[in-house]
């Protein structure tokens, strides 16, 4: 095995002595550094002499190789070894006799009172952590500053941890996040860790983001730099998230009289087009799709909407189009925050409305389903809704259910009128269908909060989402150098 380095050889980046919280003379610190230098190329050496042997011996008694024996055997050496380098590299000398004092958030000063030792779980397994204790006499508040500068402040886990948790959190369910750390980096957490991490650092970006809404709201925002958008497009809708029993007290559910099991969770996204296909067809932009979303009202998430728009570029754009599935707070929404907008109404969905009235009106004869379809389909996709709306109307029940149901739809066509002219907008080589909003409503928020078993509190369900709009938005790196800032 190729010697190790000699400690004057050695890079100066990493060594103890070269953290800005350790304290001392520059003779002291070089001296302090060159020790822990040589004593982590010990337990480095040390390690690997010991697995080498392993394998030798393993080699030898079986004649072959096993290669994954091997490499797991490797890597759980390497976090050994660097976990003890990390220990040692992690042991702050006592502060000087004149910084053994420091101000107190109470106006006096917290004097030192020695060294104390924590043990954090960091990406090479756990270490432990000794530094400076601080405790002020007037007001009893102990500080410990180096947990401050090393990101581990009333926490048991390193940034790096924290950082995979979060992301395994966000992907899956908690404890297939805790199986997924165990395998792939070998590391030992609980299931609530994971669940905790997650929802601490969802709550973070949430938090951020609503600072961001309020500004955006409280100022005029200046247009966003760069060049024209041909089209840009907001999709809003909305899914049931389901919850613990407290957080639906006092709400109704779907069906009359029974009460609610989940709570509507909103979410939007904003894409451009810049073209379409040889038939016409609109063309999605790729990587242009971020997500936003919460449970929350619709007020709210109408701020949350707008700023996202904005980012994107919302002011460039020279067409822009709303999207929804026809609900009322949908285009109140859309008058509010994007009063220039085209709105159009999600042609499947309006489709949809058709079918459960057919289904209604000849609830045991397909064939005549169908034939009544095609004939307000071809209203409905043709715009021609004036007709749709005094065909339905014209239609005459003795059931009083059905007759309000009559009611109900002719009212919902006519409303979306101006919504629904469908050729128009294909002329005009946009899209009518709110298909990416309704992939995202299964992709984004059905996969991750809505699988068997799961009841979330408002709380979590918004701080997973949150997170996970992050990262599938590919902010999440950005998101971590700016908490760190």
């Amino acid at each position: 095995m190729p010697p190790f380095p000699a400690a004057g050889r050695t890079a100066a980046g990493g060594q103890r002595g070269d953290l800005s919280i350790t304290t001392g003379g520059g003779a002291g610190r070089l001296s302090r550094g060159k020790k822990t230098a040589e004593i982590i190329r010990q337990e480095i050496a040390s390690e690997v002499d010991r697995v080498l042997r392993v394998i030798f011996a393993g080699h030898q008694k079986t004649g072959g190789w096993d290669l994954e024996a091997m490499e797991m055997a490797m890597r759980t050496a390497m976090h050994q070894a660097g976990a003890a380098a990390l220990t040692e590299l992690l042991k702050f000398p006592p502060p000087p006799a004149d910084q053994r004092r420091r101000p107190c958030p109470c106006g006096r000063q917290a004097r030192y009172r020695g060294l104390r030792s924590k043990p954090v779980m960091t990406a090479v397994g756990e270490v432990q952590v000794s530094r400076p204790y601080y405790l002020c006499p007037h007001c009893h508040r102990g500080e410990f500053p180096a947990d401050g500068e090393l990101d581990i402040l009333n926490t048991e886990f390193s940034p790096g941890v924290r950082r995979m948790q979060g992301l395994v959190g966000q992907a899956a369910p908690f404890d297939h996040g805790r199986q997924q750390l165990k395998l792939l980096a070998d590391l030992e957490v609980t299931a609530k860790a994971v669940e905790r991490t997650t929802e601490a650092l969802g709550a973070d970006i949430a938090a951020r983001q609503e600072v961001e809404m309020e500004r955006a709201l409280q100022l005029d925002l200046p247009g966003t730099a760069g060049k024209p958008i041909p089209m840009m497009y907001v999709e809003i809708d909305a899914t049931g998230v389901p919850v613990v029993k407290k957080e639906t007290e006092g709400r109704t559910g779907k069906t009359p009289g029974q009460p609610a099991h989940t709570r509507e969770a909103k979410l939007g996204c904003v894409f451009t087009q810049t073209g379409w296909d040889p038939e016409g067809y609109p063309i999605r932009d790729p990587d242009s799709t971020p997500y936003t979303g919460a449970i929350e009202t619709a007020e709210q998430f109408g701020k949350r909407i707008y700023l996202q728009a904005w980012e994107q570029g919302w002011s460039r754009a020279e067409k822009k189009v709303v999207l929804g599935d026809g609900a009322e707070w949908i285009w109140n929404l859309a008058a509010h925050h994007f009063p220039e907008a085209i709105q159009v109404v999600d042609l499947f969905h309006a489709r949809q409305h058709l079918w459960e009235l057919a289904r209604a009106l000849y609830p045991s004869d397909r064939a005549r389903q169908s034939r009544w379809i095609m004939i307000q389909q071809n209203r409905l996709d043709g715009g021609k809704i004036e007709k749709l709306v005094a065909a339905l109307q014209s239609i005459q029940s003795l059931d009083p259910g059905l007759s309000d149901t009559l009611r109900t739809e002719a009212e919902y066509f006519h409303k979306n009128a101006e919504r629904m002219r469908y050729p128009k907008f294909r002329r005009q080589h946009l899209f009518v269908g709110s298909g990416v909003i309704e992939a995202g409503c299964k992709t984004v928020i059905g996969s991750r909060l809505k699988q068997s078993g799961m009841f979330w509190t408002v709380r979590g369900a918004n701080a997973v989402l949150a997170l996970r709009c992050c990262h599938l938005n590919n902010r999440f790196e950005d998101y971590w150098e700016e908490r760190r800032a």
